[in-house]
């Protein structure tokens, strides 16, 4: 049962490291401040929940299942329980894992449960221990610290799938292959599950920036209302991803059309210029005794040579229908951004004092 317990009392001491008892004193005392924060819930830790702070058996069954639960906030009189959720920067995985942190508030303790450690929990601890400074402010304040530093871990991952859509974006262009089918569909699928638990982690936000509890005080509602812009940043640069990624998956399969169609091109081009010399090698290939042109001494030249024309003038042919590129003239690049000076507000002032 591994949990971490701090307790900062009303002479502003901090204690740390309590033990169940020393929990269940300074719960009992409603002054102060305490925070537990219990990680990789097991059922033992539901009943240390049940049994030291009297929690709803609905709340305590959230905390202890392992499945992924919709983001939301249950009001129970004297606390909050609040569900958020964040990325697991600890999974080995090609494709984003989310996890969730169930924080239950009140006007003296804060109890925070999550199944997996977490880097943005630990932050805040280390905040703790050098100062104490995210405790000082008080229990929403605390509640707070938890929620941004959760929702600001989202961001790298955010950036980095950003960085892997640009580079798919590029490789769907030029080097179009079965692994770039199966990044973009990673990506994807990445994109989904941000937006699944993400998007509604939009409304939590915003109905505990809007003072409708009254555990969250007026000066905090401010910070609350800065962690919703964020999620509603999250959410409008992942949907970007996503439409990034269906760009980038649509563009593949134009891509893989194309180079069928380059194919089949090619192989048109083969056999029409083929099949007019397999039909003359096969009428002459035949062994009858009475051919006029296997007596006649120009005649193997002549074959050849209407051959060659035939060769010669089927090329030609494709490359006037412009199948072939070959030897034509290339439309030069255009320079992207290149903007007239004359059309930028402020470009002849500055040209005139650089004269």
């Amino acid at each position: 049962m591994p949990y971490k317990a701090y307790y900062l009392g009303p002479d502003g001491k901090l204690q740390r490291d309590l033990s169940e008892e020393e929990v269940r004193s300074a719960f009992a005392a409603k002054e102060g401040l305490l925070w537990v924060d219990v990680s990789e819930t097991t059922e033992d830790d539901g009943a240390f929940l049940a049994r030291t702070f009297n929690f709803h058996h609905l709340a305590i069954e959230d905390c202890v299942s392992p499945r992924l639960h919709a983001a939301k906030i249950d009001d129970f009189d004297d606390y909050l329980f609040i569900t958020v959720h964040g990325v697991n920067h600890r999974a080995e995985s090609d494709i984003v894992e989310m996890t969730e942190v169930g924080i239950f508030l009140g006007p003296h303790f804060v109890v925070s449960n999550h199944n997996l450690p977490l880097y943005s929990v630990e932050a805040v601890m280390r905040q703790v221990d050098d100062s104490g400074r995210p405790m000082k402010r008080g229990a929403d304040f605390l509640a707070h610290a938890l929620i941004d530093t959760l929702v600001d871990n989202v961001l790298p991952t955010i950036d980095r799938m950003g960085d892997v859509a640009e580079e798919l974006e590029e490789e769907v262009i030029r080097h179009p292959q079965q692994s770039t089918l199966e990044a973009i569909m990673k990506l994807k699928r990445s994109a989904v599950r941000v937006r699944r638990v993400m998007t509604p982690q939009r409304e939590i936000m915003n109905r505990l920036s809007r003072g409708e509890f009254p555990i969250i005080r007026q000066e905090a509602l401010v910070f609350f209302r800065d962690v919703y812009d964020h999620v509603v940043r999250i959410g409008d640069m992942n949907q970007a991803l996503l439409d990034r990624a269906d760009n980038a998956l649509a563009t593949y399969m134009s891509s893989i059309a194309n180079r069928q169609n380059d194919t089949m091109r090619v192989l048109t081009i083969v056999a029409t210029i083929i099949l007019p010399l397999t039909l003359l090698a096969g009428v002459y290939g035949m062994n009858f005794e009475n051919m006029p042109e296997l007596k006649t001494s120009w005649a193997y030249h002549a074959v050849l040579g209407f051959m060659g024309a035939v060769v010669f003038g089927g090329i030609c042919w494709f490359w006037a229908r412009r199948w072939i590129s070959w030897g034509r003239r290339r439309v030069p690049g255009a320079r992207l951004f290149a903007v007239e000076g004359e059309r930028i507000i402020g470009y002849f002032h500055q040209l005139s004092k650089i004269r």
